[in-house]
């Protein structure tokens, strides 16, 4: 039970801190993540907010996947596309509402800060094996569709969706290079601590165990 607590605790945490990780990388105007740049696209097109972006394109994600992996709808996603679209929400119109940082040191440095938020966002909410963001779940829908391998099914979605972000004025950069081959390692890095303060929680709570 305690395990499930922080897990959920985590995941909650992870989830605010990714969204902060990616207002960053919006702020620094230096590049987004492939579909991030998407949904910001999206957003200047066609108004309405980013995370109601997020929250629209997730959904007919889960559609699309459902159909691909003839699996039932995961009403679970709608929950993660859910909580992202709002954090991102309430850290772009609320907390750095009007903010706009045009000296090149102040924005490398929130790009470093985005990639470090991402990287350590993702790590802690992956620490509740729940509600998998759809955007993961259509990699592994082309992967089961077409047999390529999940590293080719990834990269090639993320190289179509950068292609489409790009023509529709989406924000690519040199933080979306960095976005795509340097998250892994750092989720990877921050999902092994993180896992090991969840135990240390855990057991100090569990002392018997």
């Amino acid at each position: 039970m305690k395990d499930l607590m922080y897990s959920i605790m985590f995941y909650v945490i992870g989830m605010l801190t990714l969204s902060f990780g990616i207002t960053m990388l919006i702020l620094s105007d230096l590049g987004v993540g492939a579909w991030d740049a998407l949904f910001v696209g999206l957003s200047n097109i066609f108004g309405m907010t980013v995370g109601t972006w997020i929250f629209l394109v997730g959904i007919v994600l889960i559609i699309i996947n459902k159909f691909l992996l003839q699996s039932k709808f995961d009403y679970s996603a709608v929950i993660t596309i859910f909580l992202i679209g709002l954090f991102i929400d309430f850290w772009l119109l609320v907390v750095f509402d009007g903010v706009m940082i045009t000296e090149m040191t102040a924005r490398i440095g929130l790009l470093g800060l985005g990639i470090l938020g991402m990287g350590a966002g993702i790590g802690m909410y992956l620490q509740l094996d729940f509600a998998r963001n759809p955007i993961d779940n259509l990699m592994m829908a082309v992967h089961y569709r077409t047999g390529l391998s999940l590293a080719v099914s990834k990269s090639g979605l993320e190289i179509l969706i950068m292609i489409i972000a790009f023509l529709i004025g989406g924000p690519i950069g040199i933080g979306t290079v960095i976005v795509a081959f340097g998250i892994g390692p750092l989720v990877q890095f921050f999902f092994k601590r993180t896992a090991k303060v969840k135990a240390l929680l855990v057991n100090h709570w569990n002392p018997s165990t």
